[in-house]
């Protein structure tokens, strides 16, 4: 099968396929501009965890070329976007299973502008996230079509700072679920201690504990080993904690979760949940 298209420089025609085939199947501290041609919404801490996470190779690249990839050969581009075939210099590799090449090349999607044309992203630097090619050194897959977002010294150093939370020994690990909820009413009229017990993927145990006392307000925390500590700590937004529970905990407790028959104790269980998730706030996003 060849790949002929006037939209492609002779020198890119080849290496372009195998990056086509692999997207319909799904450093150094380089001076980092500080704009770009293609104007995004600015990524939340969930938006970067989740790029983060997902992608196996992260590296900031300078563009050096780039070609449209046809349409007929472009298949699942959304409408107001365009295909492009992009190589470029490896200018830093935030995380990698092993050592990139000094040029990269790999499939995006990037929106069309004003005119209908793709941005001029020559001489650009980006970030990528994304995978290996097995077979093609030098070639990646992105995790998305559109898994590459502007560099600037902002985003870089708040994607380090995740980057450090994900591979960090004591990063918390993700939640699957809810699998108990009890609540103990105290001695005193209004007292009253409720429990929250999660599953989670690798099986340690994370719970949730809101204490309520007559006159004060109500307190929670969350403990990620497998002692239940009164005192443990509700976690700050925009940490990796925060982004566990308040982008993955349901939004109601299930109904096989309570360990208590009594309607008072059920009762009282889902409304400190939901004062749980109230604290928390949303998991705000900016990519689907």
């Amino acid at each position: 099968m060849s790949f002929e298209s006037p939209s492609l420089p002779r020198r890119l025609r080849i290496s372009v396929l195998p990056l086509v085939l692999a997207a319909c199947a799904t450093g150094g501290q380089a001076q980092i501009p500080a704009t770009s041609a293609i104007t995004l919404p600015a990524l939340t801490y969930a938006d970067l965890v989740s790029l983060a996470e997902s992608a196996s190779v992260i590296a900031r690249v300078r563009v050096k070329d780039q070609a449209t990839v046809e349409p007929e050969r472009a298949r699942g581009v959304p409408p107001g976007m365009v295909r492009l075939y992009v190589e470029a210099d490896t200018e830093a590799v935030l995380k990698a299973p092993a050592a990139l090449g000094e040029s990269l090349a790999y499939l995006v999607d990037v929106p069309l502008d004003a005119k209908g044309r793709a941005a001029k992203l020559r001489k650009q630097s980006f970030l990528v996230f994304a995978r290996t090619v097995p077979g093609r050194p030098g070639q990646l897959q992105l995790v998305h079509p559109d898994a590459q977002i502007a560099a600037d010294v902002s985003t870089d150093a708040r994607l380090r700072a995740v980057i450090a939370e994900i591979v960090s020994p004591e990063a918390p690990p993700r939640i699957t679920g809810v699998r108990d909820a009890m609540s103990v009413a105290g001695n005193l009229a209004g007292e009253s201690e409720t429990q929250v017990f999660l599953d989670t993927a690798n099986g340690t145990p994370v719970s949730l504990t809101v204490l309520r006392r007559p006159g004060q307000e109500p307190v929670w925390g969350a403990s990620w080993t497998e002692l239940v500590d009164q005192s443990a700590q509700a976690p700050q937004r925009g940490t990796l904690e925060w982004y566990r529970l308040a982008c993955f905990l349901p939004r109601e407790l299930p109904q096989g979760a309570y360990l208590q028959r009594e309607q008072a104790a059920r009762y009282q269980a889902q409304a400190d949940y939901g004062f749980i998730l109230s604290q928390l706030g949303e998991c705000d996003r900016t990519r689907s």
